[in-house]
């Protein structure tokens, strides 16, 4: 289907923006400090790609617009959540974030981590009060943001890839943490618009697949873009993957990019399936990696007893 003017992806964009706004939790008088914390992590500049799939799946499946827009910028809000703990000196110990100071840097490492909790507790808020769903959907869609958060999620992808990553890898080990550390998301954002529009197994069998290639796709574009010559040029940290066991650095660049064509290519299936050819989802994976993919240089040699790890 052909998206109509108003429904493009920069209205989307602007939609989310303002309600994530209007959604971010009340501080007690006197702690404003944490209060602006929370907005320049939640706020940030960002493409808001969770939410606004989240959005795109439930009004194409016919379901009710506000509910999924709410349920998505809940769905941000842990995103957001997830990066400032991601970027802390005990995690990644990342300096910039979205093109700003990481907001441990920004706030202090104590400030920060309360951000955290509090954005956390102020999504599945927003998911238990969101108007629109029945008692019976909005308890599904709570338990379809903590399964993505928790023990079989990012948390479960993100200690794998911690406690892993120095350390030489299977490719199949590697592919599982970053389907739990990014995969994870996107497959609770077509999850949260399928439940809103109370979409069939077999529709929400089809999305989830979607999601978990767009995931693998999404995270070796950024392992790709991990090599950059600059922070500036996207935003964040570049070097962080060094001596870190990656995709890239088993198979090298040329190898990953011809990866992320066949994820796509298969992500593109699934969507065909659900919503045929030429479908807003269809359009916004187009947005995401085209021009994203750094161009082709010389791959690094990768041993041969390494590629076949």
């Amino acid at each position: 289907m052909t998206a109509e003017p108003d429904s493009s992806l920069d209205a989307l964009l602007r939609r989310v923006n303002a309600r994530l706004d209007a959604l971010m939790p009340p501080v007690l008088a006197g702690q404003s400090a944490l209060d602006t914390a929370m907005r320049d992590s939640v706020l940030a500049p960002g493409k808001r790609l969770r939410p606004i799939m989240t959005l795109i799946v439930a009004e194409d499946l016919g379901g009710p617009s506000d509910a999924a827009l709410d349920a998505g910028c809940a769905l941000e809000m842990v995103h957001a959540a997830s990066l400032i703990l991601d970027d802390l000196p005990c995690m990644d110990d990342a300096e910039l974030r979205r093109g700003r100071p990481a907001l441990h840097r920004a706030h202090g490492e104590d400030v920060a981590v309360l951000a955290a909790i509090a954005i956390l507790s102020g999504a599945y808020g927003t998911l238990a009060r969101v108007e629109g769903l029945a008692p019976a959907r909005r308890g599904e869609a709570v338990a379809v943001l903590a399964e993505a958060v928790g023990t079989r999620g990012l948390v479960a992808g993100q200690f794998q890839d911690l406690r892993g990553g120095r350390g030489q890898r299977p490719l199949a080990e590697i592919a599982d943490a970053n389907g739990l550390k990014t995969g994870s998301l996107f497959t609770a954002a077509v999850e949260l618009g399928a439940v809103a529009a109370e979409a069939s197994e077999a529709v929400r069998t089809d999305l989830r697949a979607f999601a978990a290639e767009i995931g693998l796709a999404f995270q070796l574009l950024d392992d790709l873009l991990d090599g950059a010559p600059s922070a500036v040029s996207i935003g964040k940290d570049v070097g962080k993957d060094r001596g870190k066991s990656t995709i890239v650095s088993m198979i090298g660049p040329t190898q990953v990019r011809r990866h992320i064509e066949r994820h796509v290519a298969a992500a593109d299936a699934r969507l065909d399936a659900v919503f045929g050819p030429g479908s807003r989802l269809h359009a916004m994976v187009a947005a995401i990696f085209a021009g994203s993919i750094p161009a082709e240089a010389a791959d690094e040699p990768v041993l041969e007893h390494e590629a076949a790890r």
